[in-house]
């Protein structure tokens, strides 16, 4: 009901402006969503008295602390809008959440960075990470334009100049034509990117690098709040925003904590997680154990492979060693696929289901760009590296974020022209340590890579292609061998490998 007040008086404050928006808002909020504890309990056939619900930052607060190794912590929850709420801070204490502050819609950092992604021409609630690899690429040139759209207050608080928006008048666009007017014309969706010949292309990489720095530096005002508030020296964070890996970086090295933790799956998909949690506490009266990996979908069955690989008429082999024969495939500069285990928790591709290559030859991430993924040339790909060894390759390399994909680091000086294919063009990497908790076949994998003499370091990106979900069973991962041009393909235990 919170959201549906919301909502309903957002339409009545921007009257007559949102004269258009005001039916499919209420049509959404009343015609779904505000009989979905209904609808889920008839679904799982039980009362709806055995259905709880929470708020959707206090959900996104209990899915970073609660699955963080601290007993206690600051929190801090940053998305584009929860029911009333876009940003809150929190004290976790055992198994207790505290709100201290928190930031009420319109002014969100995830909705500006969701407008300016429209504005790019991508696609909102599916870009923002298309934005975030687009500003490396950049130069933070429109930060006057930028600290109007935003004024930034001295105690982490902000507010966004509503009249550049449009998300809270108009159901389609997030901007308005002011900001056009401040920023230029809007870039056409679907138009392919030329970022070398093109200099209204440079432009917009620009903008998102303005975008990316003034996020940064709220992003980091809240997190000194937070310590600040609460007084400790560890912090969890979650919500969409908290997927900015490069943010998080930032906060790691600058503002005073000894540790950041971010579980993978942050965005919206994690207050399932969240809420999970608070309900096994209410029942339990204890926390769940900590996350040690993201390894918890359904896993893959060799049985299963092989009726397929029969059914297909494909032809496949079982080595006594798959790592072994996996590595010597990678040391030709083949690419290929790991299907094993479990499938991950969240959008990074941690091990189970991941494409793989050699890092070494920057062509190979342009070939899988270009080829595989079929997606802009901009968009970088990370590097996973054995626990172990990565003091020898990485700065900044091993802390509770680097086993998940949601922090970055920089590669080594010496190192750098070794891993042209995973290095950003300021020398980071979105940084990824395996060890036999986190990713065991992952693990065992670098092991072998290594053996062969290579560095213990593979790309790894998601075993998907451009607007496909991720690979989950047997039969998805051999469709998409199938369909797409890969050298190889670990299913299993099973090895299949295209001649040629």
């Amino acid at each position: 009901m919170t959201r549906l007040e919301r909502v309903a008086l957002s339409c009545f404050d921007n009257f007559p402006h949102a004269w258009r928006q005001f039916p499919s808002a209420m049509r959404s909020q009343i015609g779904n969503k505000i009989w979905v504890l209904d609808a889920l309990a008839a679904m799982l056939e039980i009362p709806r008295t055995k259905i709880e619900h929470t708020d959707h930052h206090r959900s996104h607060a209990a899915s970073a602390f609660f699955a963080s190794p601290y007993e206690s912590a600051a929190v801090l929850t940053i998305d584009g809008m929860g029911e009333d709420v876009s940003s809150a801070i929190w004290h976790g204490r055992g198994t207790q959440l505290e709100c201290v502050r928190s930031i009420a819609y319109p002014h969100s950092i995830g909705l500006l960075y969701a407008a300016i992604t429209a504005w790019l021409g991508f696609e909102v609630n599916e870009g923002e990470y298309k934005v975030m690899g687009l500003a490396a690429f950049g130069k933070p040139r429109f930060k006057a334009e930028f600290s109007e759209l935003v004024r930034l207050q001295p105690n982490g608080e902000f507010e966004l100049e509503m009249s550049y928006f449009a998300f809270h008048t108009d159901s389609d666009i997030a901007f308005s034509s002011k900001m056009e007017k401040i920023l230029g014309p809007r870039r056409m969706r679907g138009k392919p990117w030329n970022l070398e010949n093109d200099i209204q292309d440079q432009h917009f990489a620009d903008v998102a690098a303005s975008l990316q720095w003034i996020t940064e530096e709220m992003i980091l005002r809240l997190a000194q709040q937070a310590q600040q508030a609460t007084g400790e020296d560890t912090l969890c964070l979650a919500g969409g925003v908290a997927l900015n890996c490069v943010a998080n970086a930032r906060i790691l090295r600058e503002t005073g904590f000894k540790q950041v933790f971010v579980q993978p799956a942050a965005g919206d998909a994690g207050g399932a997680l969240g809420a999970a949690m608070l309900g096994w506490i209410e029942l339990a009266g204890s926390r769940p154990q900590a996350m040690s990996t993201a390894a918890l979908g359904t896993g893959i069955s060799n049985d299963r492979a092989r009726e397929l690989c029969r059914s297909l008429d494909l032809t496949w082999e079982e080595p006594e060693d798959p790592f072994s024969s996996f590595a010597r495939l990678i040391a030709q500069e083949k690419v290929g696929a790991f299907a094993r285990g479990r499938f991950e928790w969240g959008p990074r591709a941690l091990g189970q289901r991941s494409i793989l290559a050699s890092p070494c030859d920057a062509g190979m991430r342009d070939r899988i760009n270009r080829v595989v993924k079929k997606r802009e040339l901009f968009r970088p790909f990370a590097p996973a590296v054995l626990r172990s060894r990565s003091n020898d390759w990485f700065y900044e390399h091993d802390n509770h974020m680097t086993p998940f994909m949601t922090t970055t680091a920089r590669i080594q000086a010496n190192r750098e022209s070794s891993l042209g294919a995973v290095r950003h063009v300021d020398g980071s990497a979105r940084v990824q340590t395996v060890d036999q908790r986190s990713a065991v076949d992952l693990n065992h994998a670098l092991e072998a890579v290594e053996a062969c003499g290579m560095p213990p370091v593979l790309l790894n990106t998601s075993l998907n292609g451009n607007g496909e979900p991720i690979v989950a069973s047997e039969a998805d991962a051999l469709a998409f061998y199938l369909s797409h041009p890969l050298d190889f393909m670990l299913v299993g235990d099973l090895l299949l490998t295209k001649r040629g």
